[in-house]
């Protein structure tokens, strides 16, 4: 990363966060803390409207607005490419909304700037695409679902699920959830789920998407992945990553 845009970068994490310490910029950046501490120096020098204090962390002075965002051509390339994986893999909505962002770049550039990514997604048909937006639903709004499911084996079961969070594996979906009926984490493929319906069971006190990840049998790179992910303020409910 150039280290004018490392700078801009510094700038957009610190917006909408109270504070923010050197130590958790440096992991987000990949940089050292040192090399932190010196693009402070500089943006205050700069004038910036950066304020720190030893041992609070740093923030932004109120009202501050950052300039336009500008892409390089990898990262409109990543954008593109990113869109046709949602196109092929997620629910309607969210492949909808990554097609309309996609094509206010394309309007804002014109033809000649954003030459088309040699990568594509081919759709697999036969996945239930269209249970995903329930599942993203019922995780936003803190709903439990109940599921008809089938495990590896032809075995059939009736849960009743706290979904958490869905992951992609590259050919699949999984749903990371606490299971009523087994008091545990547990994560369920998408494609093995028969029916699924939001209900009114309350939902459980005490569990979370960070604590399924240290109890889920995931594998210890993909849970350092997800954990980076996770540490990310930008993260949201949907999490993809590949197994290293």
């Amino acid at each position: 990363m150039r280290r004018a845009d490392r700078l801009m970068q510094i700038l957009l994490l610190l917006r909408g966060r109270r504070r923010t310490t050197a130590q958790q910029l440096a992991q987000w950046l990949e940089v050292s803390p040192r090399t932190v501490y010196r693009d402070m120096a500089d943006l205050m020098a700069s004038g910036a409207p950066v304020n720190g204090e030893a041992g609070e962390g740093y923030w932004l002075e109120a009202g501050f607005t950052p300039p336009p965002l500008s892409f390089s051509a990898a990262e409109l390339s990543a954008l593109e490419v990113g869109a046709r994986m949602l196109a092929a893999w997620a629910d309607h909505a969210t492949a909808d909304a990554a097609a309309s962002a996609l094509a206010k770049i394309h309007a804002v550039l014109g033809s000649a700037g954003l030459a088309p990514a040699p990568l594509f997604a081919a759709r697999h048909h036969g996945y239930p695409r269209e249970r995903l937006g329930g599942i993203t639903a019922a995780i936003h709004t803190r709903r439990c679902l109940a599921i008809d499911y089938r495990d590896e084996a032809g075995q059939a079961s009736c849960r009743t699920l706290a979904p958490l969070g869905l992951f992609f594996w590259g050919d699949r979906w999984t749903l990371a959830a606490w299971c009523l009926l087994r008091h545990d984490y547990r994560h369920f493929r998408v494609d093995r789920m028969q029916a699924i319906q939001q209900n009114d069971t309350p939902w459980p006190d005490n569990i979370s998407l960070d604590a399924f990840l240290h109890h889920a049998d995931v594998g210890e790179p993909a849970r350092r992945h997800l954990q980076q992910q996770m540490s990310q303020p930008w993260h949201r409910e949907y999490h993809a990553w590949k197994q290293d």
